[in-house]
Formats: structure tokens, C-alpha cells, sequence
């Protein structure tokens, strides 16, 4: 079991910059695949991006690709998610969430932390 907190959301003028972080504790971490999801208001949670345990491999969404980055620090059990270039789309609720395969799909993601929210402005 992987027990996940989100941190660093908040408000943001479009075209800004927010890092979320995501603080993990669990024997298992470190073999586990991890994702970040999000989920706009009124809408279903959709997926973000993913990254391999050993941080080698890492997928994206169409809509984030080139503008997030998702990283991770297995000696100090952090995820993280570089978001550059926000736009108002990108508002939602942030999730980070372990699973033990490489998949986009929510269903099999089976530790998800609380989320935290991220706001963009015009």
C-alpha cells in the first residue's frame, strides 16, 4: 500500500507556472508505476500524466504534452508535476495516484491521495 499527500496547488494567471508535489510513504513506492489525474469542475477525472517506476518512461496527455512535466524522487518518495503555460482548461482538482502497471486508465490506479486544487485566472 502507497499512502499519497498532494501539495502546491493554488491560484495562477494564465500562462504561469505551478510544481504540484505529491509526498508518498509506503514500502512499495518505489516499484510503483505513478500518475497524476485531474478532475474540472462539472467534469469526469481525466488522466494527466504517468511515469514508470524508475522514472525512465513517461506518457502524457495530448492536451498537457509539451507543457507538463512529470517527474519523481525515489530516495525521497516525491512525485512531482511541472506545469508551465497554464491555461483556463487547466483548472481542476489535482490527483496523485500509484498503480502497479502502465496505464492511463483511473480504474487501475489503486492509492489515490486527497488532491489539491489548482486554479487558473485570466
Amino acid at each position: 500500500q502507497v499512502q499519497l499527500v498532494e501539495s502546491g496547488g493554488g491560484l495562477v494567471q494564465a500562462g504561469g507556472s505551478l510544481r504540484l508535489s505529491c509526498a508518498a510513504s509506503g514500502r512499495t513506492f518505489s516499484s510503483s508505476y505513478m500518475g497524476w489525474f485531474r478532475q474540472p469542475p462539472g467534469k469526469v477525472r481525466e488522466f494527466v500524466a504517468r511515469i514508470s517506476w524508475t522514472g525512465a518512461g513517461t506518457y502524457y496527455a495530448d492536451s498537457v504534452k509539451g507543457r507538463f512535466t512529470i517527474s519523481r524522487d525515489n530516495a525521497k518518495n516525491m512525485v512531482y508535476l511541472q506545469m508551465n503555460s497554464l491555461n483556463l482548461e487547466d483548472t481542476a482538482v489535482y490527483y496523485c495516484a500509484a498503480t502497479g502497471m502502465p496505464t492511463v486508465l483511473a480504474s487501475r490506479y489503486s492509492n489515490w491521495g486527497q488532491g489539491t486544487q489548482v486554479t487558473v485566472s485570466s
